[in-house]
């Protein structure tokens, strides 16, 4: 059955209830992430280990609770909270504890996993305020007290998975271009925040000319991923994807290394609006592991078009082939080798995870 955790509490979703005045619900301020989870037979050994080491472990082995690498998806919150000041420190214990027992009174052999943080009440937040500037402006010589803090809301949400047609995985799917550009100078840009409205609006558009995805390109006409989703394409046997956010040093100081005289002068990379994605990370580590090199790059609409193949990387479906961009064909219009790869890959994991 789905559940939810809300603030400590497990409850049905539809009696889920956040104030109307928290703040992801007046501005937007807030940060979550999705995952596949689930409750399956125990694993065997072999069978955790056949998951990889970068797919979390159950936590819980007499329920075969498991979920599709849980603390890549809270490290990257914890990092994202840092960043954006919306916490400067996670428990990242309790939310993992809390998101395993949400996944475990679920009881679903697969489930989608949604963690939401908001930056909680305002009306906490004025409180706290008013006190503080009371106690400063009376200048009496009061005991110390602790005004009242705000304090975040905390939602996880555990409901049957969506389940993507089988031909969806093996055809492949077309994908469009959107009309609307991602700025990288938005240093909110390349984090999952609440406003995602704006990508689920081109994903929309895209679906009424028969898109199964759109790509987003930057207002410097670069790369940046899908609506939802990461991109990563194949060209001449090694891998291309985009610069992510926290590559962009390292991909210029290795540019600059390896560009003799006037070329090093050139090897610019601008900030990065494009998602660190959790299932990017592991495609690019699993094709490592078959010996295949990944190129961090910015890369063009030439590329995207030139690339012997294009997948769409993400934590719901992990790989989905893309045989078409705008009526175009990719690869002769069916997936490759690379994608059917990952592919089989992702749904080892799945099973392995499962105990299947």
């Amino acid at each position: 059955m789905a559940i939810a955790f809300l603030n400590g509490q497990f409850i049905d979703p539809a009696d889920a209830r956040v104030s109307a005045l928290d703040a992801g619900i007046q501005h937007g301020v807030g940060l979550f992430e999705t995952l596949l989870g689930g409750c399956g037979s125990r694993p065997s050994t072999a069978a955790s280990a056949a998951a990889g080491a970068s797919a979390a472990a159950p936590t819980h082995p007499h329920t075969g609770a498991w979920a599709m690498m849980l603390e890549e998806h809270l490290n990257r919150l914890a990092q994202s909270a840092r960043e954006l000041g919306l916490s400067a420190g996670l428990n990242v214990d309790a939310l993992h504890e809390a998101t395993m027992d949400t996944i475990v009174r679920a009881a679903l052999p697969r489930a989608r996993v949604r963690i939401t943080i908001t930056g909680g009440d305002l009306n906490l937040l004025r409180a706290a305020r008013s006190t503080a500037n009371a106690a400063s402006s009376s200048g009496e010589a009061t005991a110390p007290t602790t005004p009242a803090r705000p304090q975040g809301t905390v939602l996880i949400s555990a409901v049957p998975a969506t389940e993507y047609p089988p031909a969806m995985i093996e055809a492949g799917v077309g994908v469009m271009i959107s009309d609307a550009k991602a700025n990288p100078f938005n240093p909110c840009e390349a984090h999952k925040t609440l406003n995602y409205w704006w990508r689920l609006r081109e994903l929309g558009l895209a679906a009424q000319r028969s898109g199964d995805e759109a790509l987003i390109f930057s207002v410097t006409n670069h790369l940046v991923g899908g609506c939802v989703s990461s991109v990563m394409l194949i060209k001449d046997d090694e891998c291309i994807v985009p610069i992510c956010r926290g590559e962009e040093a390292q991909v210029a100081s290795q540019s600059t290394s390896t560009s003799p005289g006037a070329e090093a002068s050139r090897a610019i990379v601008l900030p990065s609006a494009a998602l660190p994605g959790i299932t990017r990370s592991w495609a690019i580590n699993e094709l490592a592991g078959e010996g295949m090199l990944t190129h961090k790059r910015m890369v063009t609409i030439a590329d995207v078009l030139e690339a012997d193949e294009v997948m769409l990387l993400n934590s719901s479906w992990g790989v989905l082939p893309v045989v078409r961009i705008e009526g175009r064909e990719i690869a002769g219009g069916a997936p490759g080798e690379t994608a059917r790869l990952l592919v089989n890959r992702w749904n080892r994991t799945l099973a392995a995870l499962a105990g299947n």
